[in-house]
């Protein structure tokens, strides 16, 4: 199994140690069931000398068990912290567009279900574990004792466990499509609480989403979960019964065939019995297991960015003076639409404002701008450099951004991820009119329970505070009242020029128009710049160049 595999490659001697002490456990056992069988019942010890050393050796497995268990239990725990860790930063490095295109709610679906999964198998592995090694270690000693009675039992046991391998396998395989059900659901989940507003104002379409997405997705679930657990349950009893059959089965041998005296028969009996416990715990443990491995190739499927240890330190470009795109071209993998070639010269300390009706590529545009998509074909200089592909993150460090779907952090950083300047926090405090909305604590904002024009406040203070050259601006003033969006635009962003701040906002408040230094605009993947003439009339309404 591929997922018992990689456990190896990254904990190999611990694992080897975890494995000796299994393999100390089952000789304890066995050793405790031949204790049994050469003491009590071939020849009776009636010293008192013999329960000590009993007690001792019960002792002694007990201790030895529960130590192999709890290793083998934490070398897991240790693995599945490792898998969270390594998932999440593979997240983080993976592409903007990639995480995109997997959406939230599948990944939603890794982090918790799958990594769930994982997390359980482990915590049952052990019980896999000690019913392999004690099987193979009990029927060495049970061929010690009679190799032909052994030979009858091995194939009693192979039936049965052939016939638990058969009905797992089914559960394997519900499982599977259980996985693939878990992530619809998720979906439904997402739109049933992201949609909650919508769907509360028409309860039509609360209906439809219940009775024809959710409910066919649930039951499909309920049937391949019921499916799954009729097998498994299946399998434990069919081991119990062949169990206990074999019991019978011995003592027949040694009856009716003669091929062993009673005390050799209830030895065997006495052995069968103490494998019977840990021998259905293996068999409960295997779909547990068989979960978890589709859990891991279900991770595996993401294709996200390869793991590494470290985030990358990028390069700064201090005197930068222009940022060019030259010819760059992009289009989406799912869709014919397709922006540029795009020819755009940002100058250092300059406004620029983006215009264009929706689906006109603005939104992608500011994205390849920023970094976040890389482009098809064409490149993008600074001074008249291409930028390194290989490090897309240096170029990044130029930016600051607050998107239309602004996610809020708790916490202010300033330039490198050290704290933010106190003097700046302070002034945009006041500038966003948010001093007496937000509480802050050695950088921290305590409460995020805001209105969305708030959160976008909260969000620009969040990029100013990180002191970068060029803040990106994607509709911010759409959710302002009319006089703190006059405030934007005629006091707060000459503010930021002042600091040095190169900005480039998408907007449609054509009365501002007149505050930018260039107004460009989107239509069809375009990209042109509006001067003179056709800039003024954009000027008095830009609505009209959205049609």
């Amino acid at each position: 199994m591929e997922l018992l595999l990689l456990v190896w490659r990254q904990y190999r001697w611990p694992f080897i140690g975890v494995i000796a002490l299994s393999l100390l456990s089952a000789a304890l056992g066995i050793g405790l069931i031949a204790f049994i069988n050469v003491r009590l019942i071939e020849t009776v010890d009636t010293t008192l000398a013999v329960l000590p050393e009993f007690l001792g050796l019960l002792l002694l497995l007990m201790a030895v068990t529960l130590g192999s268990q709890l290793a083998l239990t934490t070398l897991g725990h240790h693995f599945v912290y490792r898998l969270r860790r390594e998932f999440i930063k593979r997240i983080l490095d993976t592409q903007v567009e990639r995480v995109e295109k997997l959406g939230s709610a599948a990944l939603l679906a890794g982090l918790t279900s799958d990594i769930r999964a994982i997390t359980i198998a482990f915590v049952r592995l052990p019980e896999l574990v000690q019913g392999i090694i004690l099987t193979v270690g009990s029927a060495a000693y049970l061929a010690m004792l009679s190799s032909k009675m052994l030979l009858i039992t091995a194939l009693w046991m192979a039936l049965t466990i052939w016939g638990g391998f058969v009905l797992v396998a089914r559960v394997y395989k519900h499982m599977a499509t259980l996985r693939e059900t878990e992530d619809r659901l998720y979906d439904d989940y997402q739109t049933v609480l992201e949609g909650r507003k919508e769907l509360t104002l028409n309860r039509e379409r609360a209906e439809y989403v219940f009775e024809q997405k959710f409910t066919p997705n649930a039951k499909d679930y309920r049937h391949h979960i019921v499916r799954a657990d009729t097998f498994h349950l299946s399998a434990v009893n069919w081991s119990n019964i062949m169990m206990l059959g074999a019991i019978g089965l011995v003592f027949w041998m040694a009856n009716s065939l003669g091929w062993a005296d009673t005390n050799v028969a209830a030895t065997y009996s006495l052995t069968l019995l103490f494998l019977r416990t840990p021998l259905l715990s293996a068999v409960g443990a295997l779909p547990t297991l068989l979960s978890a491995q589709v859990a891991f190739n279900k991770l595996n499927k993401f294709a996200l960015a390869p793991y590494q240890e470290t985030f990358p330190q990028p390069t700064a470009h201090p005197n930068w003076q222009t940022l060019e795109l030259r010819d760059v071209t992009f289009h989406y993998e799912d869709n014919t639409f397709a922006v540029g070639p795009l020819n755009l010269t940002l100058k250092r300390g300059e406004m620029v404002f983006l215009i264009g009706g929706n689906g006109s590529g603005k939104s992608t545009l500011a994205m390849l701008l920023t970094g976040l998509y890389q482009p098809l074909s064409g490149q993008i200089l600074l001074d008249g450099q291409p930028l390194a592909t290989a490090r897309p993150e240096d170029y990044r460090k130029l930016f600051s951004a607050v998107f239309t779907d602004v996610w809020l952090f708790d916490q202010l950083l300033g330039p490198e991820g050290k704290t933010a300047d106190p003097a700046l926090v302070e002034k945009w405090l006041n500038q966003l009119q948010m001093t007496h909305k937000i509480t802050l604590e050695d950088g921290r904002i305590l409460d995020l329970k805001l209105s969305k024009g708030q959160k976008k406040r909260v969000a620009l203070l969040l990029a100013l505070a990180e002191e970068r050259d060029i803040i990106m601006l994607d509709e911010w003033a759409a959710d302002q009242d009319p006089h703190f969006r006059r405030e934007f635009y005629q006091i707060l962003l000459p503010l930021m020029q002042q600091m040095g701040k190169t900005i480039f906002a998408i907007s449609h408040d054509d009365h501002y128009f007149i505050h930018a230094d260039r107004l460009l605009e989107m239509r069809s993947g375009q990209l042109s710049e509006l001067v003179g003439e056709e800039r003024e009339r954009a000027s008095r309404d830009a609505v009209a160049r959205t049609a």
